[in-house]
């Protein structure tokens, strides 16, 4: 088990002024607008709605829904917030559109959500719930917008740690870009964040983003979920075509990262999400202890980068965006 204190502050994550088209030509990053309605605040860039970012303290844990392409296109599965999607599978449907949750935070499963209890191999009373406590900055603007908002970890016992999530938006006419910090703060005494395959970062895909019919690949070249799950990456990315549209979606682990490169929890199904945590499972080797110790008064952050795309990873330019986004500090 790794013991740390802080491992990366909550640093103010740089806007994207735009991405190389394929002729090399620069576009022009496109305004955006926060609005919040109650316990939600919608996301519109260049004036069409890109997401939604939800944090209604009924609901397990805050989540964003859909994600869109820069033509619109909606990248991300339905359920269980629609359920009427047609041809949309059913299944785990604690796995929202875009998500931060870890299934072992002091013996506390923050994945799995009480309302979905046939989905989780554990009692009632061992999930615990990411609740609303402050939306604490909302913000627009002419290249990006950004929004903050607090957290409690809550387990049936009570608040066990604070939780920080930052989002940052940008886009363009080819692309949306999202990016992301998650800081857990030790406010509550120590945390251990246990070694289970069921976390972190999460994205489930539309299912025409699953593989088949869609693909997977990493930043290594690897494809499929054989090649992918369970294995180290600074980055994977599912594509393939969409209501007419070729289009991809790929998430950046950031070096600086607890474990960089991450493992990956990637499905075929459509589940992407990176773990750093379940080596146990990942690795297959019992010997192994993915848990991470954060003490009283520490913090853990993670940093990523969500990239949606016009076309394949290689038309997308994935691989140099990685680096662009890997260079910053």
């Amino acid at each position: 088990m790794t013991i740390g204190r802080t491992l990366l502050p909550l640093l103010c994550l740089p806007l994207v002024t735009g991405t190389a088209s394929q002729s090399g030509v620069r576009s022009v990053a496109q305004p955006v607008e926060l609005t919040r309605n109650g316990y939600h605040v919608d996301v519109r860039i260049g004036g069409h709605p890109f997401t939604t970012y939800y944090f209604d303290p009924s609901v397990a844990k805050p989540y964003a829904f859909p994600l869109r392409s820069a033509q619109g296109t909606v990248v991300t599965r339905g359920f269980p917030m629609t359920a009427d999607t047609a041809g949309e599978d059913h299944d785990e449907p604690h796995q929202r559109a875009m998500y931060f949750a870890h299934g072992d935070i002091n013996g506390f499963d923050f994945w799995g959500e009480a309302a979905f209890p046939t989905w989780s191999d554990h009692s009632a009373s061992t999930f615990g719930r990411t609740v609303f406590r402050t939306l604490d900055d909302i913000q627009g603007g002419a290249d990006g917008g950004s929004l903050q908002a607090t957290f409690d970890l809550v387990a049936p016992m009570g608040t066990i740690a604070e939780e920080i999530q930052t989002y940052r938006f940008a886009g363009d006419e080819q692309s949306r870009i999202i990016d992301c910090a998650f800081a857990i703060h030790a406010t509550r005494g120590s945390i251990v964040m246990g070694d289970t395959k069921e976390g972190t970062f999460a994205i489930r895909v539309v299912k025409a983003l699953d593989s088949p019919p869609g693909h997977m690949v990493n930043a290594s070249g690897a494809t499929g979920e054989k090649a992918i799950w369970g294995k180290r990456s600074n980055w994977v990315d599912y594509y393939g075509r969409v209501t007419g549209e070729d289009v991809g979606l790929a998430i950046f682990d950031h070096p600086r990262n607890l474990r960089a490169p991450t493992y990956w929890h990637a499905r075929a199904y459509g589940l992407l999400a990176a773990n750093p945590f379940g080596l146990k499972p990942f690795t297959g080797d019992r010997r192994q202890d993915g848990r991470y110790a954060i003490p009283a008064g520490g913090s853990l952050v993670f940093r990523y980068r969500v990239l949606i795309h016009h076309g394949n990873p290689s038309q997308a330019g994935v691989a140099e965006a990685y680096e662009q986004f890997a260079a910053e500090k």
